[in-house]
């Protein structure tokens, strides 16, 4: 079932069957969310336990920041207060595989399901990849054919194993979709899944999420907020830089999400604010927001883009990680605030040695 509302169409474009919203005027470019970032700034490994790490308290209004540890974030989050997560599960996507015919080893990564057996891949070397050509992974566990050639270089491969045959398999011989900046070995897969990661399908973690124990989350319902769950399964959507100096040529993938209709219903008799933890639930609960910001049932794909600009519809708080320079989330961010605060909250980052990226400290917006 992929349908989408009413009220999102009329709201979105939702040509394709994939929700796009229409962007925004600026005079802003790529290159006025770009900043310095020294190699010693970016984490390599989680901080354990998981919510001792740093917590910036961002006003978005006026600017003023506090200095926290993440645990302290019940001291913030009132009764009837609703927080959404997206519970969506990394795979280990990332397989290195031989191909067939010459026995060359070719890495490929798992980006997104697009039918029981076929998957939206990325290969290096690329040009190995061609239409029809077949490989082997973990020494005949899985074998997989490259069925289609994207205009973006994308390669749909489709395997010979399904559900969770296939995920199994994934556990034994795949690896962890580590972004490239981070170059250390990750000893515990589980530190790249949140601890209520619960659907398989994502390439990269929803990062705000890893600073959340089990304790930390009965706290927060001790308090009298809800926990409700979203899905969008990470992509290349979330993460590809954008190349092109206008905003408005980028062009986001499209990613999958998901809003129940109990969600919806939880979220929409909510009697406090609407936080979201992680920009993918952001993306996720803007999508399903009509122009009043209520929140409708969903099961398709988003391509939603937010930068300075943008009319939040329904997120009301905003609980992060410090992004790459020039990337969408950069951008996300600064439109729930701006660009002058987040820059500016940035550089106080760096002075204040706040570790950077995906395991790094968090940033709570208010």
């Amino acid at each position: 079932m992929k349908q989408l509302f009413s009220a999102a169409e009329a709201a979105n474009d939702s040509s394709e069957g994939v929700i796009r919203n229409r962007l925004p005027d600026t005079t802003l470019v790529a290159s006025d969310f770009n900043y310095d970032l020294p190699q010693e700034f970016i984490a390599q490994s989680p901080v354990s336990p998981r919510d001792s790490a740093r917590m910036m308290l961002v006003d978005r209004k006026t600017g003023e920041l506090e200095h926290r540890i993440f645990r302290d974030i019940t001291e913030y989050i009132f009764p009837g207060d609703v927080l959404v997560i997206n519970d969506t599960k990394v795979i280990p996507a990332r397989l290195f595989g031989v191909k067939d015919s010459t026995g060359i080893v070719v890495e490929t990564l798992m980006l997104r399901q697009i039918s029981p057996d076929s998957w939206e891949t990325i290969m290096k070397p690329g040009r190995r990849g061609k239409k029809g050509v077949s490989f082997t992974y973990g020494d005949g566990r899985l074998h997989g054919e490259v069925i289609d050639v994207k205009d973006d270089g994308g390669r749909i491969v489709r395997f010979d194993k399904t559900g969770a045959e296939l995920y199994n398999i994934l556990d034994e011989i795949g690896t962890m979709p580590l972004p490239p900046y981070i170059t250390e070995k990750l000893e515990d897969k589980t530190q790249y899944n949140t601890v209520y990661a619960k659907i398989n399908g994502s390439a990269a973690a929803p990062t705000a999420g890893l600073h959340f124990t089990p304790e930390l989350l009965g706290k927060v319902k001790e308090i009298g907020a809800d926990i409700v769950p979203v899905l969008l399964h990470v992509g290349l959507g979330t993460f590809r830089p954008v190349k092109c100096e206008r905003l408005d040529e980028h062009m986001m993938h499209s990613e999958y999400i998901s809003v129940s209709a109990d969600a919806a219903e939880r979220i929409n008799r909510r009697r406090g604010r609407l936080i979201c933890v992680g920009t993918t639930s952001c993306r996720t609960i803007e999508s399903a927001a009509d122009e009043k910001g209520e929140i409708h049932p969903i099961d398709g794909d988003t391509g939603i883009f937010i930068y300075p600009g943008y009319r939040f519809k329904a997120t009301e708080g905003l609980i992060t990680n410090f992004h790459l320079p020039q990337s969408t989330l950069l951008m996300l961010v600064s439109a729930f605030s701006s660009r002058e605060i987040m820059m500016n909250a940035y550089e106080t980052a760096k002075r204040e040695q706040y570790r950077f990226f995906s395991f790094g400290d968090a940033m709570f917006m208010r």
